[in-house]
């Protein structure tokens, strides 16, 4: 198992609704969400591939796997960060995402950094 000093990546996820991009008649509800890499570690690591799991409000699940992210695959040296703005898309005004980023290290360790889980909501509206 990698030295988890030597290898460690923060993520800070965080999500917004976008109503204009929105169909709650259709059940189409679009979240934007910014994502903060930050390697805290020791040493330089290149962010290769992203897993999501993404779950709506019917427990109904997708896995989103890929190379980078926003058709990039940053590289890191310790201190430094990397910020992206994504969406998803959810069939119901709740859901949650989480997961993982497949990284590697300037030594040639693999290892995951991981996604906390954050939720995505429609704002409440008061009549």
């Amino acid at each position: 198992m990698p030295d988890s000093n030597k290898y460690c990546i923060e993520v800070q996820p965080v999500a917004q609704f976008i109503p204009d991009q929105s169909d709650p008649d259709d059940n189409r509800y679009l979240f934007a969400y910014t994502v903060t890499i930050k390697n805290v570690g020791e040493v330089p690591a290149q962010l290769v591939s992203r897993h999501w799991i993404i779950t709506d409000a019917h427990d109904e699940v997708q896995e989103v796997r890929g190379l980078g992210v926003v058709g990039k695959q940053p590289l890191l040296k310790p201190g430094e960060s990397f910020q992206y703005t994504s969406g998803s898309s959810l069939t119901t005004p709740v859901g949650t995402m989480k997961g993982t980023y497949q990284m590697v290290a300037e030594d040639g360790t693999h290892f995951e950094a991981e996604i906390p889980e954050f939720t995505l909501a429609m704002p409440r509206v008061l009549h």
